[in-house]
């Protein structure tokens, strides 16, 4: 047998596929978040947050409908997020880790996956916390169904986004409060920028570039995400999210190389 079979003759370092590349740093950052105690009040706080928001409309309208959960949605994801996201690359630096994780035999862009799809397990993880409302809803009356699970599919997608977001802010800077500050902001503009009222005080300013109106329609998460809410699941609104998606994570990619070069 060759006992250089699987070595990069170059680096000396055995080779490893991309996806066993993937799942070494999907399984280091799953860990990570499971297992950590500030992750888990994270999620019991948002839990608790937007449980008690919808519940709170519950009484007041009496309706059988999700609608309101998901309508706070988006701004409590503002926060939640960057909260999952700060550490992903800020830790790394802050702690040396990141020349070691980079001298693993994997490329930047499956660590980046990795993270990624890690993140995106323990949101989705948290996000299912909220299904128990689904069932009381089912069992209290006949609410509609397939709009609950095209506007959870919609929260997928806009966490997803927010995720990619988040992990490439995190890229820029060795501390965690400033790359969660960062994150916030950019979720919020991506949020507020879709908001009828910020839209009117944009487009009176100016009245010559309508610039309210274009990043309403140009930027905004929210004619996407609202329309996932309405059970429409268009085309358009999925490349928007998917896309946006990629673009993030290739951009954490290349400041990866340059950190790594």
């Amino acid at each position: 047998m060759d006992p250089m079979k699987g070595v990069d003759a170059a680096s000396g370092r055995r080779k490893v596929s991309p996806i066993q590349g993937v799942r070494i740093i999907f399984q280091r950052e799953t860990s990570a978040y499971f297992d950590s105690s500030i992750a888990t009040i994270y999620a019991a706080v948002f839990l608790v947050l937007s449980s008690s928001i919808f519940m709170n409309s519950f009484f007041l309208n009496a309706a059988v409908e999700m609608d309101e959960y998901f309508r706070t949605l988006p701004f409590l994801l503002v926060l939640f997020i960057p909260a999952i996201t700060m550490r992903s690359w800020s830790e790394e630096r802050s702690q040396g880790t990141i020349e070691l994780i980079l001298t693993l035999p994997v490329r930047p862009f499956q660590i980046i996956l990795g993270k990624y799809l890690a993140a995106l397990l323990f949101y989705l993880a948290v996000l299912a916390g909220s299904l128990p409302i689904a069932f009381m809803l089912l069992w209290l009356g006949r609410p509609d169904l397939k709009l609950i699970a095209s506007s959870y599919l919609g929260a997928a997608f806009l966490g997803s986004f927010f995720l990619a977001l988040g992990i490439f802010l995190s890229g820029l800077t060795r501390e965690q409060i400033v790359a969660f500050v960062l994150a916030t902001f950019a979720c919020a503009l991506f949020v507020l920028s879709g908001q009828e009222q910020v839209v009117e005080v944009l487009d009176g300013l100016t009245r010559g570039w309508q610039l309210g109106t274009w990043l309403y329609e140009s930027v905004s998460v929210l004619p996407h995400y609202q329309s996932f809410c309405r059970g429409v699941i268009a085309l358009g609104d999925l490349a928007y999210f998917m896309l946006l998606s990629a673009c993030f994570l290739i951009l954490n990619a290349v400041t990866l190389r340059i950190h790594k070069y």
